[in-house]
């Protein structure tokens, strides 16, 4: 059976990618778990292991993959090294997003057999700066054939940072709730940020020691769709433009839509009193990262245009297929 359709109303563009993620799990079943512990969040979270005689439990283990592929991630105009560097760093944006820390890595590359030595050269001496910079080994992989194309595929595994540690996930917000967002937003394509940026590990660890924080999640689709990944049932979002934190020369539909920021978007569950003190707390961790309230959830009755808030449904990120 040939894999590929002219008929689009039979082929995978006709759903796009979140109608196409919900067949998947019902096609599934049983054989894949809920999330955290299967498909539905930034990694999957694995039950904690037995540890040694004499210790309780091993932190629980965090599963997460992600590519690289050539025309849609990068170009011509993106050093090798640059691609390296951003597939391990896309990788460990889902790591930061739970609140863990990366343990190893394995690595699968399809090749065209035209692949040039020298391209694949600097590819590899990118991911190993970062793999040393951030700790994680390489610990194996795949080579395989792909005629007409290039794509890399990083699965990267890690852990909570200690036994009973908390993984932050998508879920556990509740009307109420502040949102919220470290870092700026928007621009990241022409300024070459969605090869360069800093994963935010250490930011996403003391999040998850915060009480406060009650879901999690990091920005790699636009803030206009992946709030949505954030936000509970019987609520919706309330995002106000003029409080965006954009990098300059970027507007409010920038900031929303652009994507591949790879910043933490969170829910905070605070008085007024306590997302001030919350914010001063932050300040003192991470005094060059601001982290900026940008509206909250609200119940799903709520009038955006009532509270001045921008109609998110005028927005749209990055959705693949579509």
């Amino acid at each position: 059976m040939n894999p590929f359709s002219s008929k689009p109303a039979d082929t995978v563009a006709s759903l796009g990618e979140q109608k196409l993620l919900a067949r998947i799990r019902r096609w599934l079943g049983s054989a894949a778990p809920a999330a955290p512990a299967g498909m539905g969040d930034d990694c999957a979270v694995l039950p904690p292991r037995r540890a040694r005689k004499g210790s309780s439990m091993a932190p629980a283990s965090l599963v997460t993959v992600d590519p690289v592929i050539y025309g849609e991630h990068f170009d011509d105009a993106v050093a090798p090294r640059d691609v390296g560097r951003k597939l391990m760093r896309r990788n460990l944006s889902d790591i930061a997003a739970m609140g863990g820390r990366p343990v190893a890595a394995v690595l699968a590359l399809a090749l065209d057999p035209r692949t040039r030595l020298d391209w694949l050269e600097a590819f590899y001496r990118g991911l190993a700066a970062d793999a040393r910079r951030f700790g994680v080994p390489l610990v194996g992989g795949d080579l395989a054939t792909h005629r007409g194309g290039l794509v890399a595929t990083l699965t990267l595994l890690g852990e909570t940072t200690a036994p009973g540690a908390r993984a932050l996930t998508r879920s556990g917000a509740t009307a109420g709730d502040w949102i919220a967002v470290t870092g700026r937003l928007g621009g990241s394509l022409p300024s070459g940020r969605h090869h360069s940026f800093t994963p935010r590990l250490a930011e996403g660890q003391w999040l998850a020691r915060r009480p406060e924080v009650v879901a999690l999640m990091d920005l790699s689709d636009g803030l206009a769709k992946d709030i949505h990944s954030l936000t509970p049932a019987d609520a919706r979002p309330l995002v106000f433009g003029e409080l965006l934190p954009r990098h300059p020369g970027v507007d409010a539909r920038g900031a929303l839509t652009d994507g591949e920021d790879y910043e933490l978007l969170l829910a905070l569950r605070a008085t007024p009193a306590g997302a001030r003190k919350f914010l001063v707390a932050w300040r003192r961790a991470f005094p060059r990262l601001p982290l900026t309230l940008v509206g909250q959830f609200a119940p799903r009755a709520a009038d955006p245009a009532a509270h001045g808030a921008l109609d998110l449904s005028a927005y749209h990120g990055f959705e693949h297929f579509s």
